[in-house]
């Protein structure tokens, strides 16, 4: 860096910190407090940082206030606070604090937050475990990523067996009445007050996807920016004081960042075990929700409830429909705004580089399909695969984003490629003549079929809107004529929706090097509980 770089970085630091402290205050997450308060506040922070302060300085701010509505009913923020001081304080006398690794296997309820904020308040390190990992998986992460001590729900028991955990077991959730420690217990039995201050700061480990490949732990320390925070209420209009329904899982990083906003604004935040949209609707309905958190397919099977259904849920007070973890596809993102008005929101972005863009429902009602366009003090460029810069509007490359946010490298070593400062996603995209990024599909995934190159997202986004087909998705498979030929997986609305009619409309809309050779009729498509698409079982299927 050259002596005339270093003030030019530092200004544009500066500046994105005090764009982003405006977007705090105007969204009611700062305030100014009487000199009490705000001597509390700077202490909790200085105590236990940024993750285990938000949730005391919410104590501070809004005791009485509802901060959670789960399955076993309401907790004011004074009551979650003093939860995950009790937990934290029990946990210090069993060995656990500073440094130690604990893993987090557990659906949204309570029991997530308690331990989330008991790790945070102890200096512990928190590993958030995929509820869809099954037993071998569990052991191999909990292996690799040093753990000892795991707090699970019941229903895990058979998955958990196996795993070491030197400084004990932790039931989150039980339907039965099991000898076990259990955190409800250690919190009746714990300390409520504030836990002495840990000499460490405390860490979150987030697992990548794991759709190609065994899922990679990715680290993330405290913030020391308002950065993250500031990208996020500059584009989409949370408010402090309202009410947030994160159907999204809260192990994945878009329900963990939601959770955590939430917090930060003093919002209610409703969480469910289990998805289901009907009763999505309704409790957002009787929560009166203003903002819900979801992945793509819970929003399409929300909409596939039908108009009769979703009548019968009053849900004016829905002002955002957040939306990230795979790709949005254009139709559903039309039809969710035809029924709930210009509600929803976009987040592009990838467990390594947090986030890259939001497309708001302008974007989205103008280029749907879009991910939208980076927010203030984040850079988004393309590069081809000579890390040459692709700046031409409709060219495609490879996708690179830089923010405040850094990535420090998987816990198993190793890290994402960087060029000129940024960081690549792993994905291949185009701007528009307008500045909007589009997401073309996985670097890996584009196919040379006949010499020509095929990226089976382009596939995937017109077979979406077809009305006769639910879901598709596209795989490259080897072909001896063709070196690889692309072959569709499709979910029907129609009983009667027939190959050809699908290679038909295909060969309508593209070109002809693109229309699949094969179509495959399935009833559903593997996913994660994040809600990608799960290609390596489609690959296998073939």
């Amino acid at each position: 860096m050259s002596a005339t770089d270093l003030p030019l970085r530092l200004a544009g630091r500066a500046a994105v910190e005090l764009h982003s402290l405006g977007a705090a205050f105007r969204a009611g997450m700062l305030a100014v407090e009487p000199p009490q308060r705000t001597f509390q506040a700077l202490r909790s922070l200085r105590r236990y940082g940024v993750l285990g302060g938000e949730l005391s300085i919410a104590a501070i701010r809004h005791g009485e206030r509802t901060a959670l509505v789960d399955d076993l009913g309401r907790l004011s923020y004074a009551e979650l606070d003093r939860r995950s001081n009790a937990l934290a304080n029990a946990w210090r006398e069993r060995g656990i604090g500073e440094r130690t690794s604990v893993a987090i296997y557990c659906r949204n309820h309570r029991g997530f937050l308690d331990a989330t904020y008991a790790c945070a308040k102890a200096g512990a390190r928190a590993l958030y475990l995929n509820t869809d990992f099954a037993g071998p998986q569990v052991r191999d992460v909990c292996e690799r990523e040093g753990v000892e001590a795991l707090v699970h729900d019941e229903e895990f028991g058979p998955m958990v067996e196996g795993v070491e955990a030197s400084l004990g077991r932790f039931l989150a959730w039980t339907d039965s009445e099991p000898e076990a420690p259990t955190l409800e217990r250690l919190i009746a039995e714990g300390d409520p007050s504030l836990p002495p201050p840990p000499d460490a700061d405390s860490s979150v480990v987030m697992l990548t996807s794991g759709t190609t490949g065994t899922p990679k732990g990715a680290p993330r320390t405290q913030p020391r920016s308002l950065a993250a925070v500031g990208a996020l209420l500059s584009k989409v209009p949370f408010r402090a004081g309202e009410s947030t329904y994160v159907a999204a899982p809260l192990f994945h990083a878009l329900g963990f960042a939601h959770a955590a906003v939430g917090v930060g604004l003093g919002s209610t935040l409703v969480i469910k075990r289990r998805f289901d949209p009907a009763l999505t609707l309704a409790a957002v309905a009787e929560q009166r929700c203003t903002a819900l958190i979801v992945v793509p397919v819970m929003l399409q099977r929300i909409l596939s409830l039908g108009d009769d259904d979703l009548d019968r849920h009053d849900t004016p007070s829905l002002r955002i429909i957040f939306v990230s973890g795979s790709q949005l596809e254009g139709d559903l993102a039309r039809r969710a705004m035809d029924r709930f008005g210009e509600v929803v929101y976009n987040l592009y972005g990838s467990t390594e580089v947090a986030w890259a863009t939001i497309g708001t429902p302008e974007d989205l009602r103008a280029a749907p399909g879009c991910a939208g366009r980076p927010p203030f003090g984040t850079r988004v460029r393309l590069y081809d695969h000579h890390g040459r810069a692709v700046d031409k509007p409709g060219e495609t490359g490879r996708i690179f984003v830089g923010n405040v946010l850094p990535f420090e490298g998987y816990t198993g070593g190793g890290t994402k490629e960087i060029v000129d400062g940024l960081m690549s996603t792993g994905d291949v995209g185009h701007f528009d003549a307008a500045g909007r990024l589009f997401v073309d599909g996985r670097d890996d995934e584009m196919i040379v079929s006949g010499g020509e190159n095929v990226f089976p997202r382009e596939v995937e986004e017109l077979l979406a809107g077809h009305d006769g087909i639910e879901e598709a998705a596209a795989i490259g498979v080897p072909d001896e004529q063709y070196g690889e030929r692309l072959r569709a997986f499709v979910v029907p609305r129609r009983p009667e929706l027939s190959e050809e009619d699908v290679k038909s409309f295909v060969k309508e809309n593209l070109a002809r090097f693109k229309v699949p050779r094969e179509v495959i009729f399935v009833d559903e498509l593997p996913r994660n509980p994040a809600g990608k698409v799960l290609k390596r079982e489609l690959a296998e299927r073939a």
